[in-house]
């Protein structure tokens, strides 16, 4: 594993990347107010395989850089930064993992190019008319004012809160470590700029362009992997059964013991399941 950045016109990405230079590139993207460390060793275990992983940091609320002032960040905004990273780098019949709100800015870069996606992985995500789901609908709200924000955010410095039904004790069947949590709360908690990114990015979010581009997702003939979790309490089964339902080449697997964090409940299982949808091997 190598820890890189890459200069792009919003500003400065951080990523991760493991795996032979000749292997597939298989990109993740996460949600929001975590960062690269949600996918746990999924990219190592299929770095191990044979592919090319690169696991960034997105501007999501929880990166350490600060795009540039006059960044454009809106979810759309978003995965065109995804977009200049995969034009930058020159990466082809790309792999394109997502999850939670990553799910949603996936969907958003299908909408605006595909050119560069040569199948599509989905964990337990935004889709239609879910984006976000209650309550997290109303963190997005004051997430709009970065003073509002700040204040708002002020409990989840207590790990007991942080970790608790009220911040990410009910994204994960196991509990989320104390050292987790901070990191990903740190940025937000202690940066003004990334504080005013992240007002940026949700004063541009708005339901109805998720549901919008559900319209046109039935373009995007390539497969689709719904690696879903059917007992997490906020991204419904439904919404999987509706995705698989659109896009023309859709399978769905179910995880029964996993919640919303399917790469940190289970890392092997969805590594396998990625593998096996792509076609490689194991790492034996």
């Amino acid at each position: 594993m190598t820890q890189q950045t890459i200069d792009l016109p919003a500003g400065t990405i951080h990523y991760r990347i493991a795996g032979p230079e000749g292997g597939r590139p298989v990109v993740f993207v996460h949600g929001f107010l975590v960062d690269d460390t949600l996918w746990a060793d999924v990219p190592e275990r299929l770095a191990a395989r044979g592919l090319r992983t690169y696991a960034a940091t997105w501007p999501l609320a929880s990166h350490r850089t600060p795009m540039h002032p006059d960044a454009p960040l809106s979810p759309r905004d978003v995965a065109r930064i995804i977009l200049s990273f995969l034009d930058e780098l020159d990466l082809r019949d790309v792999v394109l993992v997502g999850s939670d709100t990553g799910g949603a800015v996936c969907q958003f870069l299908l909408d605006e190019d595909a050119s560069r996606i040569g199948c599509l992985v989905l964990t337990n995500c935004d889709a239609f008319d879910v984006f976000p789901p209650f309550p997290f609908n109303l963190l997005f709200r004051l997430g709009r004012h970065p003073r509002l924000s700040w204040v708002a955010l002020q409990p989840f410095r207590w790990a007991r809160v942080a970790n608790g039904p009220l911040g990410f004790g009910l994204l994960t069947r196991r509990p989320i470590a104390s050292e987790e949590s901070r990191r990903w709360l740190a940025p937000s908690l202690t940066s003004d700029a990334v504080r005013r990114d992240t007002a940026r990015f949700l004063r541009g979010w708005r339901t109805a362009d998720l549901a919008d581009v559900a319209t046109r997702l039935h373009r995007f003939e390539r497969p689709v992997l719904l690696a879903w979790a059917p007992k997490d309490r906020f991204f419904k089964i439904r919404l999987a059964h509706g995705l698989r339902d659109t896009f023309p080449d859709a399978r769905l697997v179910e995880m029964g013991d996993a919640r919303t964090f399917v790469s940190l409940d289970e890392p092997a299982w969805l590594a396998d399941e990625i593998a096996g949808f792509v076609g490689v091997g194991d790492s034996s």
